[in-house]
């Protein structure tokens, strides 16, 4: 996953981008390469958006 596809409004619900962070682990046995590190964050930043999208929708 790279920045651009973040920014190019593609909106996924936090439980989608959950899934995407649990298959990441799953995938890497419980220790992250490098790479692996960056997907992660970037997946993390999605998924708090995400969460904070769904709180003001909620609101």
């Amino acid at each position: 996953m790279s920045p651009d596809s973040m920014a190019s409004g593609s909106v996924r619900s936090a439980a989608e981008v959950n899934e995407q962070i649990r298959a990441l682990w799953l995938r890497a046995g419980g220790s992250l390469s490098p790479q692996e590190r960056e997907e992660y964050e970037l997946l993390v930043v999605e998924w708090a958006a995400a969460i904070r999208g769904s709180v003001i929708e909620a609101a």
